[in-house]
């Protein structure tokens, strides 16, 4: 079977193994205060109907494992047997959740729960069962697709994840636009570098016009097309405002929706925008570099940048209640998604040679 003909699974491998990721973090986030409290880490599978609950809860604690039931499924579905995937896929989310259920018994700030693992499961096995119904049906048009659409490069697929990961960094309000790659808060660093006030909007505009011209300049990479990338790079980019803005109005206040179009904001999209109308013409090699140069800059800039007053006062909102967990996942995939980018592009560089 052809390179293609794999890249389905192996797109669902890739998907499987970053929405676990993702799992994991927010199950375990905020990763401090671990002690033994003398209870049994599987005391949680005794214990009463929790005190606190509400629908949201259960329906969330579905939502989040039913697309690694999906991915898991599709993911194994090269073994031999009918069900043999859907039934291991099963398990594993099962298993998944039971472990870190268990795990949260060693952290203060979590509580295990029989009826969160309870929905963690029917969520792996509803993932599933969608995924044995429509899998083959999933995998032809996906193949045909992935033919059409995507250039013939090492590792597409790992692109193809990544770009779809980045769509968590607009949720973030501690960022700011497309401001990815800020790591301060894992080593306690200083939180900025002395600037005068007035050269706030310019520092904004650098690390959203430099963000804009990195992922515009990956997602063409993974165009098979010209014309193909014309179309599918600024949609993509109209993709992830369109989530900074609907994050805002949900998990903060509808009058929020569009307080991130700030002037540097503006002007940074402009710049961006335009810098990538003429580097998406560029022959493949000059794009590749240009790219991880864009990552780069864009990654020391957003660390040397002063807190955006907004964010601050975003998350002092958006901190409430159940998002927390979430604020830990979109943070993680803001921090890291620049060097996995990185990664991604050296690994591409082999074929950039070659029109795309």
């Amino acid at each position: 079977m052809t390179e293609h003909g794999r890249s389905p699974i192996l797109l669902a491998r890739y998907c499987a193994l970053a929405w676990l990721g993702l799992i994991v973090y927010g199950s375990l986030h905020p990763f401090s205060g671990w002690r033994d409290t003398g209870v049994s880490p599987f005391a949680f599978l005794d214990a009463a109907w929790p005190r606190y609950w509400t629908g949201f809860d259960l329906i969330a604690n579905v939502a989040v494992y039913l697309p690694l039931g999906f991915f898991l499924t599709l993911a194994l579905s090269r073994l031999p047997g009918r069900f043999t995937a859907l039934l291991l896929a099963i398990a594993l989310g099962a298993g998944i959740s039971f472990g870190l259920e268990a795990a949260q018994t060693w952290l203060p700030s979590r509580v295990s729960s029989n009826i969160d693992f309870a929905c963690n499961a029917g969520g792996a096995f509803l993932g599933a069962v969608w995924a044995q119904a429509v899998g083959p049906r999933v995998f032809a048009r996906l193949a045909a697709l992935e033919h059409w659409l995507v250039a013939p490069i090492p590792h597409a697929e790992m692109g193809l994840t990544l770009l779809g990961l980045w769509l968590l960094v607009p949720l973030s309000p501690e960022i700011l636009l497309f401001g990815a790659g800020d790591f301060r808060h894992w080593f306690y660093l200083p939180a900025s570098v002395p600037f005068a006030a007035e050269s706030f909007p310019l520092i904004e505009a650098g690390i959203t016009a430099l963000n804009v011209l990195a992922v515009g300049l990956i997602a063409r990479l993974l165009c098979a097309r010209l014309l193909g990338a014309c179309l599918i790079v600024p949609l993509f980019l109209l993709l992830g405002l369109a989530v900074r803005t609907l994050a805002a109005a949900v998990l903060i206040d509808p009058g929020e929706a569009l307080a991130w179009l700030t002037p540097g904001a503006r002007s940074g999209l402009i710049a961006g925008g335009l810098a990538l109308a003429v580097a998406i013409l560029l022959p493949a090699a000059p794009r590749l570099i240009l790219a991880l140069l864009a990552l780069i800059a864009g990654s020391v800039l957003v660390n040397l940048a002063p807190p955006n007053p907004y964010s601050l006062a975003a998350l002092a909102t958006w901190r409430q209640g159940h998002f927390l967990n979430f604020n830990g996942l979109t943070r993680l995939a803001a921090t890291l998604w620049p060097f996995l980018a990185v990664i991604f592009l050296l690994l591409a560089r082999r074929r950039a040679g070659r029109s795309m």
